[in-house]
């Protein structure tokens, strides 16, 4: 009897944790992100900008498959704007205070939006913990993963953010001493540095707006957790 109630037992543990596995988050996708400093640079060049530009940034999240908070997401995308008071990526600069404003893809109901924006600040972290405008819009985003247009993305969000990219070229060495010289801002599985042919933003909320043609500034690349 002893043997027969452990034996019970522990197939009541072994099928609480396979239950517990089974409701883990899992979801992945495509992610674009843009600086207003070039991140693929020198540090003759990152030297110059830090402290006076940088400050600024768009990231994007599209959806390819997963769940988040128990919701399927497939499909569905969240773009973050960012100003801050330092250099973003600067190890020496108090970034605060950081405002930020989240665009919500169109297609989510309320449920799916509040999952997006839950999944953004956990990416995302302390660039988010201060929201001062959410807004709803249409979102597109492509990114080219093969061939010989690798390293060119789209993304437009409404009317309000915009970005292009085309990959990296030899007339892109400006010191020939270039590295990827700031990381991405958040977890990634992989991402590649490239020039943002156009980043813009012409939206409410931060109290500044911008257009900014062929910088070395931008990433694009997957996430996955």
């Amino acid at each position: 009897m002893y043997i027969v109630r452990n034996i019970t037992l522990m197939i009541g543990v072994f099928t609480l944790a396979f239950h517990s596995a089974s409701q883990a988050q899992s979801i992945y996708g495509d992610y674009i992100e843009t600086r207003s400093a070039d991140v693929f640079t020198g540090p003759c060049v990152a030297n110059g900008e830090v402290g006076l530009v940088g400050d600024q940034a768009i990231l994007a999240w599209r959806v390819e498959e997963g769940t988040w908070n128990g919701l399927r997401l497939d499909g569905l995308s969240i773009v973050g704007v960012v100003k801050a008071s330092a250099t973003l990526g600067d190890p020496f600069s108090d970034l605060k205070p950081v405002k930020a404003i989240l665009i919500v893809d169109k297609k989510a109901d309320g449920e799916h939006q509040a999952a997006l924006i839950d999944f953004a600040k956990e990416m995302a972290g302390n660039l988010f913990s201060d929201v001062a405008q959410v807004e709803v819009a249409p979102i597109e985003i492509k990114v080219q993963h093969h061939g010989e247009n690798h390293g060119q993305a789209w993304l437009q969000a409404g009317a309000i953010a915009c970005v292009q990219t085309r990959m990296l070229q030899d007339k892109d060495h400006l010191c020939k001493n270039e590295t990827t010289y700031y990381p991405p801002l958040t977890n990634v599985s992989h991402a590649m540095p490239v020039v943002a042919s156009l980043d813009q933003y012409q939206g409410p909320g931060l109290g500044v707006s911008w257009t900014s043609r062929g910088k070395r500034s931008a990433f694009i690349g997957t996430f996955a957790r």
